[in-house]
Formats: structure tokens, C-alpha cells, sequence
């Protein structure tokens, strides 16, 4: 089997939305994803629910940017979890954004999410 599949891709973005509307968000390197807020231009403790909502309203699983199957993280918090990266053209940044994310006991964890430096990332 070819993972992770559309509908799985599907599935994962609405439990996505849902962990995050429900506000079970973990951010993996918070310096890091502090330092891309900047340079996006976003207040990361007002309006990272936000962007993300909007985000994940825009994604779809033909955004799907990773390997088949999934990576598996190597960080602690989420060792072994697979995690998912996507990349669009963002509507609010004006920009190609890359996000990534896992699901790991009902939360979303914040791996990246940055202006694209390239196509692949």
C-alpha cells in the first residue's frame, strides 16, 4: 500500500483542525517556530490558532509535500510518530508555505511551519 493515501492525508488534516479548535496544540522547537512568526509576521501567542486554522482550511492532501510512507519523527516528544508535511500557496502570507505536523494522544504538534526555502523542502 502506497501511504499515506488521499483519504488518510484527509483524515489527518481534519483531526488536525479538530486537536487545534479544541486547543490541543504542542509546539515541538518553540524558538524555532517563535523566530518563523517573526519573519511571517504574526504574533505566535495571539494568532497561531488562527493562521493555523487557516492554513489547514486551505490545505489539501494534494499539498501533501513527504515521503511514502510517512516519516517517522527521530524528536523525543514524538519519537516514532509519523509526521506530515505540506506545502501551499497561503492566502493570508502571500508567500509558499511549508507546514508540518503530527497527531500524537489527541494533540497537534507543530513541527514547522515557515516561508518555503525550495520546491521539495
Amino acid at each position: 500500500m502506497n501511504r499515506p493515501s488521499h483519504k488518510e492525508l484527509f483524515n489527518k488534516i481534519r483531526e488536525a483542525v479538530s486537536a487545534i479548535a479544541d486547543g490541543r496544540i504542542a509546539i515541538l522547537n518553540q524558538a524555532a517556530v517563535a523566530a518563523d512568526a517573526i519573519e511571517l509576521g504574526y504574533v505566535i501567542d495571539l494568532e497561531l490558532t488562527e493562521v493555523l486554522m487557516e492554513l489547514l482550511d486551505e490545505v489539501t492532501p494534494r499539498h501533501y509535500a513527504g515521503t511514502r510512507p510517512p516519516q517517522r519523527s527521530y524528536e523525543v516528544d514524538i519519537q516514532g510518530i509519523d509526521i506530515f508535511p505540506f506545502l501551499l500557496e497561503s492566502r493570508r502570507f502571500n508567500c509558499r508555505i511549508y507546514l508540518k505536523f503530527a497527531l500524537k494522544d489527541s494533540f497537534f504538534w507543530l513541527v514547522s511551519l515557515h516561508q518555503s526555502k525550495n520546491l521539495k523542502e
